[in-house]
């Protein structure tokens, strides 16, 4: 492009900060034009914080006059479809923060619409970004572990509800499944090959309603008039098509002593396994000895600088998109698929 990628921000929230900080460190590449937030005041703070120029309250007065190149939609979950067809038809670049959508109706919406327009449409899977992704995807690919058969995730807080509307099911869908179990669902499947989900089996808990809402995260999400009407905690076996089964174990509210976020992966000659201070691959087959990795430690900003650079990549070079709208789609697949066996008790076939 002859000119820096002119970037408009969907949501003032917490996540549009993360984003924000990502955009400027791209400074020589982008420029945060325009920035928009329902809420006036957390809008007008946001863009005096970041130095926005514009703020506005309606997203389609927005992209009307500003006309941005891209758009980072970073609102609550039942905006992301409206907020992303709404930019992709005004002609922008979208970069989507999980999950996709609500469901897969509107996930498959946002893809005909990037689909019909041309345009490029990014999903928000920051864990892809990782020095544990980058370091186990090419030993997986290379076939060193064998074929993956089995593997666990596990993203467990027992007081991990961040309040305000991630508990209300009018604006976040679902609760900690669809909120961090999109995280470890997703990093398994990319990891393994993105193979297409084929059934799953699902419960879901709701025996300690929001009385554990203090988090230790260092934020909470607005507190003031949302329900808390979702899932506590919910457990998932899901198959892919390879054969690999993933067990995948969430939840905001659980008796445990500290935060749990671990990744299993079991393959015919060797395993490995992620947590959030270490990533690790062990060879009880050969017996090599265990090899650590220190440096693949969680580091949130980093990955969402990364994540954001290979955005601006895709646009100013048609870079390969790493986190394709499709592989949206499929994990909302995953997502209507346990929420609906938890309701009825059966194994929800696919496909």
């Amino acid at each position: 492009m002859d000119h820096k990628i002119r970037i408009a921000l969907i949501g003032c929230g917490n996540i549009g900060a993360v984003h924000a900080n990502a955009y400027r460190a791209e400074k020589d590449r982008a420029e945060i034009v325009a920035c928009c937030d329902v809420n006036r005041e957390r809008g007008e703070a946001f863009a005096a914080r970041f130095g926005i120029p514009a703020f506005y309250t309606d997203m389609e007065e927005m992209l009307a006059e500003v006309r941005p190149d891209a758009v980072s939609v970073c609102t609550w979950n039942s905006a992301h479809a409206p907020a992303t067809v709404c930019s992709l038809r005004a002609g922008a670049h979208v970069l989507c923060e999980k999950p996709m959508a609500m469901n897969t109706a509107e996930a498959l919406e946002m893809e005909r619409a990037a689909d019909q327009t041309g345009k490029l449409l990014m999903v928000g899977f920051v864990r892809r970004f990782g020095n544990d992704a980058a370091f186990l995807k090419p030993v997986i690919e290379a076939k060193e572990m064998g074929d993956l058969y089995y593997a666990k995730a596990q993203y467990l807080r027992g007081k991990g509800y961040p309040a305000g509307w991630f508990g209300d099911l009018k604006y976040a869908g679902g609760g900690p499944f669809i909120d961090l179990g999109v995280h470890v669902i997703d990093l398994v499947r990319y990891l393994a090959g993105n193979p297409l989900p084929v059934s799953a089996y699902g419960v879901t808990c709701r025996s300690l309603s929001d009385q554990r809402r203090a988090w230790g995260g260092g934020w909470k999400s607005e507190g003031v008039g949302f329900a808390y009407d979702c899932e506590d905690s919910a457990s998932a076996i899901i198959t892919f098509e390879n054969g690999l089964r993933l067990l995948v174990e969430t939840s905001y509210s659980l008796d445990i002593p500290e935060e749990v976020n671990r990744i299993e992966l079991y393959g015919t000659k060797k395993s490995a396994f992620l947590d959030p201070s270490l990533s690790y691959i062990s060879y009880p087959t050969d017996n090599t000895p265990r090899i650590e990795h220190p440096e693949c430690e969680i580091d949130g900003q980093v990955f969402f600088s990364r994540e954001i650079a290979h955005f601006l990549d895709c646009i100013e070079h048609g870079t390969p998109c790493r986190a394709p709208a499709r592989d949206g789609v499929e994990l909302m697949r995953i997502l209507d698929a346990v929420y609906e066996s938890a309701k009825t008790g059966q194994t929800v076939k696919i496909r």
